[in-house]
């Protein structure tokens, strides 16, 4: 057993390792304050044949014991499928380690992240990067590492390296920086609209905080004396690459240079047929040539872009394809867009729910919900694709979690607009920056559903290319870009600052240069995307659909919530049921007496939330009512005001002349005209019909 200690910040960090699972490849336990990882690594000893990509499988097993809980679920009591949460945590560790291995690199390998212990201060998501990177460190496999991940908050002006949960509430920025020991590896974030410097201090405030990380692993892989395996890399045989290129340069440019996907897409199977007819054997199967072909399209493209700027569909490396937009496109939802750049199109759509309609979120951690949630569909037809459609994707989640962080900062507050929000876009066909496409459609989607968004926030996928010395910076890239290239980095904002960013980087670092004009690029055009947006749609409508369920909002007392409630919900269920059972859906009300009052019919619902306003308002002496005579007794007649008070009207105040019966002057369920005359200290309220006909 060795124990190897650093600091994070000014927190004590540990990582120890031979106490468990020791018969993995490599394992370590990470802890920091009370949250305890147990990390493993395992690769498989011989490279898979039926693959032509790294087989990393990166699993984040959450366990509710972890955090002393059993799950809340009524029926499923043991963990099962990952949650969301757990999905993304796993491509945040996927994204820094995946091009830390050489190409042609086709063994197994599986990281396996336990959490046995969170102390609801100190995040796992993002020590467990460099709790994988620790085990891989052991295993003896061509991983280039290590490498480390750290959290960095923005408050009062200030960096905080790994923020508390706490800090992370008043931070402007979430941001999410791994790296090696000279190199920027992947970079995430979610933000309040802050600029591209912020964002560049904010990646170097991270890579310099995360160094001690970094020496920590190289110490503990010394210590260790760990030896590096021969390992087979996949290589093509440079003679029939050769052969191949002979053959198929001077078809190369008619097949790869169109704006059309699917033309060009049909000339790159025709040259990898003709490819395959001539060069595939037994001994070369026809997934090898195949692959020759790929590359040395890919080489071609890349060169080109490099020395000529010259891009597969004929763009400037700076300019963005043709864009279509429309809104109301369909005419029950209760908000839709389509947002087409390219031959990229998603569709969005806007549901409005009550708040009652929030997701719960059971997990490891914090127990919350979700008013605002966007959900990203990619089917096969949108890549002319045959395949089965089962459960949610990886990616899928994932692209979705970016596109919902990007609007978050400009949804409005609940008490601003008391809905559950719902968007979900379709990709109905993609070449390239579907996610970002969906951040636009999203954005036109809402305003056209009536959501006061304070902002309308655009999305762009930056793209790079380089040779290890000089690079191009590509705006808005296509699909064989992306495939071919060196970074895909989403970037969403506003016009007032960015919201969410997300790069992701194929080669083993980029320097803070690219960064800083990948960032000053993205702004430019997604300046160029809210134009254009602005002139589809530039504000929220000022009506909802009428499809749309209304919800008002009334404000009652905290102690009078058991008043509007009443024993087992009976007087609440008696107001839906006077406003039209069906029309009146759902009235909810919160701890601080914020009622929400959710209709399909906004007159009924209006009724509705008048009477409850009835109901928690002070009754004061002088008041004039008609209400109706709920109870009779010898001594006098109780008039319901509005519901939940009632008076008394004693038999003295009946009439001018004497009563000898209350049932002589009224009966039960009529209707009687009252004056308040004292409310007294114990809230009994004394009335008089008597004082109305003296006024008369």
């Amino acid at each position: 057993m060795e124990k190897f200690v650093t600091t994070l910040g000014d927190t004590k960090l540990e990582v120890e390792t031979g106490k468990l699972a020791v018969l993995a490849s490599g394992s370590v336990t990470l802890r920091m304050g009370d949250t305890v990882i147990l990390a493993t690594a395992v690769m498989s000893p011989k490279p898979r044949e039926d693959v032509d990509f790294f087989p990393l499988l990166i699993d984040f097993e959450e366990r509710m014991y972890a955090a002393g809980k059993i799950s809340g679920s009524r029926f499923i009591k043991r963990e099962g499928r990952p949650s969301e949460e757990a999905i993304l945590s796993a491509r945040l560790i996927d994204r820094p380690i995946r091009p830390l291995f050489p190409k042609g690199f086709y063994n197994d390998v599986q990281i396996v992240l336990t959490i046995l212990s969170v102390d609801m201060v100190n995040d796992p998501d993002v020590l467990a990067i460099t709790a994988a990177s620790a085990a891989l460190m052991q295993v003896g496999s061509p991983f280039q590492g290590p490498v480390a991940g750290v959290r960095v908050g923005y408050v009062d002006g200030k960096y905080i390296l790994n923020p508390t949960y706490e800090q992370r509430e008043k931070s402007k920025l979430d941001l999410v920086v791994a790296g090696t020991r000279d190199a920027i590896m992947m970079v995430e974030a979610g933000a309040n609209e802050v600029s591209e410097d912020i964002i560049l201090e904010g990646i170097e405030f991270g890579h310099k905080g995360m160094q001690p990380l970094i020496t920590m692993q190289e110490d503990m892989a010394k210590q260790m004396d760990v030896a590096q395996g021969q390992h087979e890399i996949s290589k093509t045989p440079k003679d029939l690459e050769t052969q191949i290129f002979d053959d198929i340069k001077t078809a190369i440019s008619d097949a790869v240079y169109h704006q059309d996907k699917t033309i060009r897409s049909a000339k790159m199977e025709e040259l990898q047929a003709r490819a395959i007819e001539k060069f595939a054997t037994e001994e070369t199967p026809e997934a090898v040539v195949a692959g020759i072909v790929n590359k040395i399209i890919g080489e071609e493209v890349r060169r080109n872009i490099l020395e000529h700027d010259r891009r597969p569909d004929g763009r400037k490396p700076d300019e963005i394809r043709p864009l279509k937009m429309e809104v109301k496109l369909l005419p029950r939802t209760h908000g839709s867009a389509i947002f087409t750049r390219g031959e990229t199109q998603a569709l969005s759509t806007v549901t409005l729910g009550s708040l009652d309609d929030e997701q719960i979120l059971d997990t490891m951690e914090q127990d919350t919900t979700k008013r605002y949630m966007h959900h990203y569909n990619f089917p096969p037809f949108a890549t002319n694709e045959v395949r089965p459609m089962r459960s949610t994707n990886r990616r899928e989640i994932g692209h979705g979690a970016l596109a919902e962080r990007a609007l978050l900062p400009v949804i409005p507050s609940r008490l601003d607009f008391p809905y559950t929000i719902r968007v979900v876009s379709e990709i109905l066909s993609s070449n390239g920056s579907s996610s970002m496409a969906s951040v636009c459609g999203s954005t036109l989607s809402l305003m056209d559903a009536g959501v006061p968004i304070k902002k309308p926030i655009a999305g762009i996928a930056m793209g790079l290319i380089t040779d290890g010395n000089k690079y191009k910076i590509l705006t808005d890239i296509a699909g064989i870009e992306d495939f071919n290239g060196d970074m895909d980095f989403k970037v969403a904002g506003s016009r007032d600052g960015i919201t969410a960013l997300q790069m992701d980087i194929k080669v083993a670092g980029i320097t803070p240069q690219i960064m800083k004009d990948a960032l000053a690029k993205a702004k430019t055009a997604r300046y160029i995307l809210l134009d254009e947006m602005a002139k589809v749609i530039a504000e929220p409508r000022k009506e909802l659909s009428p499809y749309a369920p209304r919800v008002i909002t009334v404000k009652v007392p905290v102690d009078k919530i058991g008043d509007v409630i009443g024993p087992g919900g009976k007087i609440i269920n008696e107001i839906i049921e006077k406003a039209g059972g069906k029309a009146v859906t759902n009235i909810s009300i919160e701890d601080d007496g914020s009622t929400f009052i959710t209709s399909t019919d906004a007159k009924l619902g209006e009724e509705a939330a008048q009477t409850i306003r009835q109901m928690v308002r002070e009754i004061r002496p002088g008041e004039r009512f008609t209400g109706k005579v709920v109870k009779i007794t010898d001594f006098g007649a109780f008039v319901e005001l509005t519901p939940g008070h009632d008076g008394l009207v004693h038999i003295s105040e009946l009439s001018n002349k004497r009563v000898n019966r209350v049932e002589d002057v009224v009966k039960e369920g009529d209707y009687l005209e009252v004056v308040v005359k004292e409310v007294d200290k114990m809230g009994r309220i004394n009335l008089s019909h008597k004082d109305t006909l003296n006024k008369k």
